[in-house]
């Protein structure tokens, strides 16, 4: 047949696939959740997350140097506390769990990468992410909060925020305070699209951070909507955030694509628990090959345009574009 055009040609042997991939993926562009439980001495499975374990203070190491040694130089933690109470005081404390946390992984390993979530969920005796007047978390009420548990970090080592409370104003709020007490270096990673969404049950689990009423979605984002996720990130780069995030990852790469191509700010997706604890459940199963699945969900996500990933395989996926399966 004559054929001028044969797209064929650029697939015909690995080395030329590989010389015409449109969408690179690196290392560097991994970041691994760590959980760290106050109360506990060593590591624990987390029974929601098959895979994932809880550390103690003395422990949190241990995920580091797996971290490092998968080639992984980033994390982010998440803390659950002795003591929680209706205002979610121990989250702003100096001998706090994340503030050890951090102060721990830094001792050891300062070149890592500490990203710190902040918000007040699993520190709230209610479990919702501010505070409450009657049933509704009262916005500017919580953003006070929300600064003195940021500066605390910062003060701990962590290298970068992440306020994932979804309250207005907040990252104005974070910004101002981090500057004011000589943190201006610190940099705001802003979960700017968080859609209240169904796929992160087994993370709340994990991180005892359930509401004990009612639910998120008088903060979080309507699954509807795709222009109010521009409109959030809009804000978010207007009042000094470094780094936009789009979370989850799998069901909005249409609002990823929308975010990358509408900002120049770098851009994090989050693949979520309940992502990660599908795949799990049907490669138990016998349905998919987990690890053929897990790098063609990541490479979908760095597609659509993220620049970077926060996602339980992270240490997997590392190894994955190391042995050249994906990357």
């Amino acid at each position: 047949m004559d054929l001028t055009n044969r797209p064929r040609r650029l697939r015909r042997t690995d080395c030329i696939r590989r010389l015409n991939r449109e969408t690179r993926m690196s290392v560097d562009s991994l970041i691994y959740p760590i959980f760290v439980d106050e109360t506990l001495s060593g590591v624990r499975p987390i029974e929601s997350l098959p895979g994932q374990n809880h550390y103690g203070l003395d422990s949190v190491y241990q995920a580091v140097e797996d971290c490092l040694s998968a080639g992984v130089k980033h994390c982010i933690l998440f803390g659950l506390p002795a003591r929680k109470d209706a205002c979610g005081s121990s989250a702003w404390e100096e001998r706090g769990v994340i503030q050890e946390a951090v102060r721990a992984i830094k001792a050891e390993f300062p070149d890592f990468t500490v990203i710190t979530d902040v918000c007040m969920c699993e520190y709230t005796d209610h479990g919702h992410c501010g505070i409450l007047h009657g049933h509704e978390v009262d916005n500017d009420a919580t953003l006070a909060y929300l600064a003195k548990i940021a500066v605390s970090h910062a003060r701990a080592g962590a290298d970068m925020v992440a306020p994932s409370d979804m309250m207005d104003g907040h990252v104005a709020v974070l910004r101002k305070a981090l500057d004011e007490n000589g943190f201006q270096d610190t940099a705001i990673m802003a979960y700017s699209a968080k859609y209240a969404s169904a796929f992160y049950g087994p993370f709340r689990a994990a991180a005892g951070s359930a509401p004990s009423f009612g639910d998120r979605k008088g903060y979080q984002m309507d699954p509807h909507n795709r222009k109010e996720a521009l409109r959030e990130c809009a804000l978010d780069a207007a009042e000094g955030a470094d780094i936009l995030m789009v979370k989850p990852a799998l069901s909005y790469l249409d609002v990823i694509r929308e975010c990358a191509d509408a900002f120049d700010l770098p851009l994090c997706a989050y693949s979520v628990s309940g992502e990660y604890a599908m795949i799990k459940a049907a490669a138990a199963a016998g349905l998919v090959d987990e690890r053929r699945i897990m790098c063609e969900t990541a490479l979908s996500v760095f597609r659509a345009g993220a620049n970077m990933l926060i996602t339980y395989y992270a240490q997997e996926i590392a190894n994955a574009i190391r042995m050249g399966e994906i990357g």
